[in-house]
């Protein structure tokens, strides 16, 4: 069984990873997006590409987003729940940020996001970020 004081340090330093990510997209910061994630790390995301492999790939996605936004960049985490075992974790969230609208303005985003950790070397890593939103009918 594992001891509640190391399970709630866990969903502390989790919390943490990614409100930091998320304050570094804020920021349009690529080190500190890039900081807590795994060199062959998977993402799924809304727009192409559909599957992004190793933080390379990854990186890139991070173009078109802030292409696309100004700043402020809107970029908040509306909810979070934390799954921690001893080495591995996931994260599902809701989130909001902002998408150019059919007149230039930009509009609410609210989207999904699930995020795959594991603790390497004492630290949690992110190795799998899916990001999602509802289909429309």
């Amino acid at each position: 069984m594992e001891d509640k004081q190391s399970s709630s340090q866990d969903d502390a330093a989790i919390r943490n990873v990614v409100e930091s990510w998320a304050a570094a997209v804020r920021r349009r910061d690529f080190a500190g997006i890039l900081q807590n994630h795994s060199s062959d790390m998977v993402m799924f995301d809304v727009p192409p590409p559909l599957q992004s492999k190793g933080i390379e790939a990854y990186k890139k996605t991070w173009d078109l987003f802030f292409s696309w936004s100004n700043d402020p960049i809107p970029f908040g985490i509306t909810e979070m729940n934390i799954t921690a075992g001893k080495d591995v974790a996931f994260v599902v969230a809701t989130m909001r940020c902002a998408e150019p609208g059919p007149n230039g303005e930009h509009e609410a985003l609210d989207f999904r996001l699930t995020v795959g950790l594991r603790k390497i070397d004492g630290r949690w890593t992110i190795t799998h970020e899916h990001h999602s939103v509802p289909a429309v009918n």
